[in-house]
Parts: C-alpha cells; structure tokens; sequence
C-alpha cells in the first residue's frame, strides 16, 4: 500500500544560517535526521523530554538539521513538524523556515538520499524491521528499547549494521547519564573492590511477546491513524481505540533492556551469553560458565544491611554481590557494603570503561567519527538477548542448556521454535 507524503516543503531558500552563523556549523557539516515516531518517546528525543537530558532535544542541536518526521497518527506528526519548523525559524535570520517534511509511512523517510541517520521510536514490534530497512537504506540508526521482541530478530539487526558498516546506538542511556553512576559500579565491580562476583540481581522480570489476534476492538478507525501501517508485520487486528507501543509485550519487555544492560556490563559479558537458565524458587536464574548467577528480581535485603533507614530505589537498578561485598546502583544512587568500597579512588591498574556523559551526544559523535557508540548493535544484542532468553525460561519453567556460540538451546525444539516468529505479509526480515 503506498503512503502520501502528509506534507510537502516549500522551496528551499538558502539563508545565512545555513551557510553558517548563530554559531552553527554549516548546513554540509551538520547530521541531518529523520524521526520515525513523534510520540511520547520520540516527541521527546526531538524537542526534548525527560528521558533526553539536553534542553530542546535533537533540534536544538546545532550540529543536527532535521529534515524529516514520521508518525502514522496525523496530530503527532503535525505537531512535530510544527515545533522543529518554529525551532528553526528562531535561527533564521529571514524568520521563517519550511525545510523540514512530514510523513506517514517511514519508507519516504529511508528513501531520501540526504538524510544521514534516523531515531526509532515506535512501537516495539517496528524496532528490528525499521532498522533493518533503515541500514539497507544506507542510514545511521538510534533505536528505543527493546531493541527487538525475538533472539532472531536481534541476530538479523546485527548482521545488517554490520554487513552496511552503519552506526548504532541503543537507546538504553544508563552507560553514559545518571552522572556516571551506573559505569562507576561496574568498574569497581570488575576491578575487584567486591572481591569475586558471584551473584547479580537484575530487579526485572525476563520479556516477551505473543501477536495477540484480538484487543478487545472492533471500533471505527479515526481519519487521522493509518492503522494498517501501525500493525505492519503484526496479524491483522480490529481497532481498540489505542495506540499501545507494547501492545504485544508481556513481562519486562519495556524496561529490562536497560537493567540487563547494566548487568552484562558488570559481569563482562558483552561478548557471550549465559549458559543454563531456568526458574528458581520463582526467581529468573541465568548462569554463565563463570559461574555468575543473575536473578531476574530485587535483592532479598533493600538496605544491604546498612540499616532500616537506607532503601535501595531499584530503578533502572542491579544489585552486585562478591565474595567480600555489595554494591546497588539504580538511577537515584549508588550504595556499598561494606561503606569503604565507594571511598577508595580507581587506581592505575583498575578497569576503566567506555566513557560518555550524553548518550545522544555519543552517537551524533560517532556518526561523525564512524567509531562504535557506547551501546553499540553488539553490546545491545548481548542485553536484549539476556531479555529475551530469560522470558522464554519463565514462560516453560524448566531447566534450559543455550548455547552462545550456536546461538540455540541445546537438544529443545520448544524452547528454539520461540527465538523467532512469522510476519504478516508482505513484512520480512
């Protein structure tokens, strides 16, 4: 089915301020984008939100030119559209600015030669087909969490970054905001101020999905929602009257990438994935053939003994337990026991890691530079992956044997016929 385009640009003018001026780079040396999504999530990144940690989001850079929005709901695209053409129009010394399109299908976005890069922020069953396509495309890809909703699709995001030499950022920021909280933990977890790592608390349940059939619709859809390009490679579907980005998600699936993302780090794990997994005293356990143990829940204790008056919050948060203490970090603080753990400075010889203070400013730096982001596709395969196998353990509830070399659970077709799933047509990886 082919999508108008929802708006179409004036001719361009060329001003001062795209030669340069106000401080900003020339329009050849600025990242030009395109956001497929303008909701909540994505609305955010562009004009900034909460989540975004720079005032005015990604037009207000001055090394970013927005050239394109993408939404199938009409008011969102419009308003977005509205606020980056108004954004622009501040920095135009002739006061207007109309170079930015609108569209409803994100193909029109991925066929434009002139934009470098696209920010993902959709509803998470789009996740891996868009940036599939969008490396195809030749594009430099940002993408929401979860980064995909089957260990396959993971793998197919994989091999196309890579095969298209693209850039890839996750969007799970706990590496590079929250003031460092979250790198210093595992630095020290991985330095040995804990002493052996022996347990890890990931405080989220393992995730997954079903295509669920029927949403209890049947409504007429609104003019201003293409719900056909909504659903895309997801079974046909009545109206409900919603636009639910995780409509098809169950368990963790919207925030466990970001706890599990802080524990492969801390583990150092991003290069393999554990080997036996199962359901323990109803707990998620993952076992890596180092013998580490994550738990898909809270830390039994939530004062690490350090007394009734000291809470640990959990979000975002992981729990690492040595041989010789505790340390929990989550987005509000990070916490030791024994207390003397976060006293004593990194030394010399202690491991140190990637290192970035914005998380979208690592990636516009990376498409400028071509070195991997912080979360790179890998890293973030590695953390969905964990995601991911561990909803399917709590889904059968029986001891399961992966192996991260093959990529599959050994001697159980159960188990491998749920790493992947079909698409409606004409949808495919």
């Amino acid at each position: 089915m082919k999508h108008a385009t929802a708006a179409v640009a004036a001719p361009y003018v060329i001003t001062s301020n795209a030669l340069g001026g106000n401080g900003r780079p020339p329009a050849s040396e600025r990242i030009t984008m395109g956001f497929i999504g303008v909701g909540g999530q994505g609305g955010g990144h562009l004009y900034g939100g909460a989540w975004t940690y720079l005032p005015g989001g990604y037009v207000a850079r001055d090394e970013v030119q927005v050239l394109g929005v993408c939404d199938i709901h009409r008011g969102r695209r419009e308003f977005a559209l509205q606020r980056v053409n108004e954004q622009y129009s501040k920095n135009a010394n002739s006061g207007s600015y109309k170079a930015c399109q609108a569209y409803i299908d994100f193909r029109e976005i991925l066929g434009r030669p002139d934009i470098d890069a696209v920010l993902i922020a959709t509803p998470i069953h789009w996740h891996a087909m868009m940036t599939v396509m969008a490396a195809k495309a030749g594009k430099d890809v940002y993408c929401e969490k979860p980064i995909a909703l089957t260990v396959r699709e993971g793998g197919a995001m994989q091999d196309a970054i890579r095969r298209y030499g693209r850039v890839f950022q996750a969007g799970t920021q706990q590496r590079s905001e929250y003031g460092g909280k979250f790198r210093l933990a595992c630095e020290l977890v991985r330095s040995g101020r804990i002493g052996k790592l022996k347990t890890v608390y990931g405080y989220e349940h393992g995730g997954g999905f079903v295509w669920r059939k029927s949403f209890g619709g049947g409504r007429p859809v609104p003019p201003e929602i293409d719900w056909e390009l909504f659903l895309g490679p997801a079974p046909w579907s009545p109206f409900n009257g919603g636009l639910d980005a995780h409509m098809f998600g169950f368990g963790g699936i919207n925030w466990g990438q970001h706890h599990y993302d802080i524990v492969q780090w801390g583990v150092n794990a991003d290069d393999t994935d554990p080997v036996d997994l199962g359901v323990e005293d109803g707990k998620l356990m993952m076992r890596y053939a180092n013998g580490v143990v994550v738990y898909g829940c809270a830390y039994p204790d939530p004062t690490l003994g350090l007394g009734p008056n000291v809470r640990f919050v959990g979000e975002g948060g992981v729990v690492f337990v040595g041989t010789e203490g505790k340390i929990a970090v989550d987005r509000q603080q990070i916490l030791s026991n024994p207390v003397d753990i976060l006293k004593k400075r990194l030394g010399a010889s202690d491991t140190r890691l990637y290192f970035s203070q914005s998380h979208s400013g690592n990636f516009l730096e990376c498409v400028r530079t071509r070195k991997k982001p912080i979360t790179d596709i890998d890293t973030s395969y590695r953390a969905v992956k964990l995601l991911l196998l561990g909803g399917i353990a709590e889904q059968l509830k029986r001891p399961l044997k992966w192996d991260p070399e093959r990529e599959q659970f050994v001697n159980d077709m159960e188990a491998n016929r749920m790493l992947a799933v079909a698409y409606r047509a004409p949808w495919r990886l």
